[in-house]
């Protein structure tokens, strides 16, 4: 398996040829469905972070879905770009519009806004310093952006990734966002004109590559998780829920997710480490691994032991083999309605028919017992999936979770950048009665929802594959 530090994402478009972005613009969560229209269906959002648009290679765009009782509709979209009206900036080849987005309603007035990275934007200070956009939700939709400034002038790859969750008014709605540079924090309240409460710069953990937000002591107010980019020989990179780099956690990983898996009130941390160890057991393991952290009154410490997954856990489907990088994708959402949040995990390059074709995993949450009983997967290959899987796909590279149809069953989410020559495919899972079903799933295609550039779309991102 490819191991990149975060120097050769730069080199990456030179040994992979026309197939990429002129940048490969590495972000890590898939998009989160929310209502931005307020009708009270949650859209779909579905970046493409290598279109091109307007002759510029890889300016990126995203793609919105809007939800109804029927489900979606690629006749029913929005496609947003740096060109398009009351957004801010201009499109440039290679800005990555679309690598990473995160979905809240940052100042609660019952809409759902977009933040928007663009983490390859170029600004007066330097090349890929990296942008932040906020595209804020109305009754005609996203019509209308501002940017979320960084105070660190020399920023490199601003907005690789994001988190957005509010939980309550002020300061308990909040955007991180991750850097190589470092992470950045806002605190509400944020307003439509672009103000916020508060920002504060982290430098202290290094490189950063996913950031999260939860309630990881029970507090109510939110707090973030970041996880660096590799550092040394290590399996992933270091993980921190405080932004002190003494106060390292245990394990590792590459990206971040949080949710409440056992009830009682705290979120907890899960972080994806897809990596192959350079001894297994010791520090991360062979096929990848998943690492969850349970939240306490006390939060998250370094004294906090985590629980290890893996394709060989008891009650997970397949079996661990070297390269599947597993947790190379990560959710955490609810998706059997039982109180519970559960783990969406990818595996991109898991070996089925065909090599690299990807999979993706569901362990529910539990109250009581180890995780893993009850665990299902899905791939092209599963009955009732549209395609079929085909060497490096790449089926899992995102994973999402949204109720786009309001019937209180919410869909999962999956993307494969490597489908169709590299324009990429999101497969949409409908929610099911105890869990979401392969049946009636909808496949849509970058030419499907307007995108008909000949390669290297990456439509619903390309998460964590150039890295990995």
């Amino acid at each position: 398996m490819r191991r990149w530090s975060a120097a050769a994402l730069v080199a990456a478009s030179v040994t992979v040829g026309a197939l990429l972005p002129v940048t490969p613009a590495a972000a890590v969560h898939g998009g989160v469905p929310g209502d931005f229209n307020g009708d009270g269906y949650k859209d779909a959002v579905l970046p493409a972070p290598g279109t091109d648009v307007s002759g510029k290679q890889g300016a990126g765009a995203v793609v919105v879905l809007y939800g109804s009782k029927s489900g979606l509709s690629a006749g029913n979209r929005k496609t947003i770009t740096q060109n398009t009206a009351g957004v801010p900036g201009t499109v440039e080849s290679g800005d990555g519009f679309g690598a990473a987005t995160a979905t809240a309603d940052l100042n609660r007035d019952g809409y759902a806004d977009l933040v928007v990275g663009t983490p390859d934007e170029d600004t007066p200070y330097r090349a890929n310093a990296g942008v932040v956009t906020v595209l804020w939700g109305s009754k005609g939709g996203l019509t209308s952006g501002t940017d979320l400034p960084s105070p660190d002038r020399y920023s490199y790859r601003y907005g690789q990734d994001l988190a957005a969750l509010g939980i309550g008014g002020g300061g308990r709605t909040r955007v991180s966002v991750a850097s190589y540079t470092g992470s950045v924090h806002f605190t509400g309240p944020f307003t439509r004109g672009g103000g916020f409460g508060g920002v504060t710069l982290d430098m202290n953990t290094g490189s950063v590559l996913s950031v999260a937000l939860g309630d990881f002591d029970g507090d109510t107010w939110p707090t973030p998780a970041v996880v660096s980019v590799r550092d040394s020989d290590l399996t992933g990179g270091r993980v921190y829920t405080t932004l002190a780099a003494d106060n390292e956690l245990q394990g590792n990983g590459l990206v971040a997710a949080g949710g409440d898996l056992n009830g009682d009130g705290y979120t907890d941390l899960v972080t994806g480490d897809p990596d192959e160890p350079e001894k297994a057991g010791v520090d991360g393991e062979s096929g990848g691994r998943v690492l969850v952290w349970y939240g306490s009154a006390a939060g998250i410490s370094a004294d906090t032991a985590p629980v290890q997954i893996t394709q060989n856990t008891a009650g997970v489907p397949g079996a661990s083999e070297s390269g599947d990088a597993f947790g190379g994708a990560l959710a955490v959402a609810d998706l059997n309605r039982d109180g519970l949040a559960d783990i969406v995990v990818g595996a991109p390059y898991e070996n089925l028919a065909k090599n690299r074709a990807g999979q993706v995993t569901v362990i529910p949450g539990r109250a009581s017992g180890a995780l893993g009983t009850g665990s299902y997967s899905f791939s092209q290959d599963t009955a009732g999936v549209p395609g079929a899987s085909e060497t490096d796909d790449f089926f899992g590279t995102t994973v999402s979770v949204g109720d786009v149809n309001k019937d209180g069953r919410p869909e999962l989410f999956v993307g494969a950048s490597g489908e169709n020559n590299y324009t990429g495919a999101v497969w949409v899972f409908p929610g099911g009665s105890t869990r979401p079903t392969a049946t009636g799933s909808k496949l849509f295609t970058a030419s499907s929802v307007g995108l008909t550039q000949a390669n290297g779309t990456m439509l619903g991102g390309d998460g964590l594959l150039w890295i990995i």
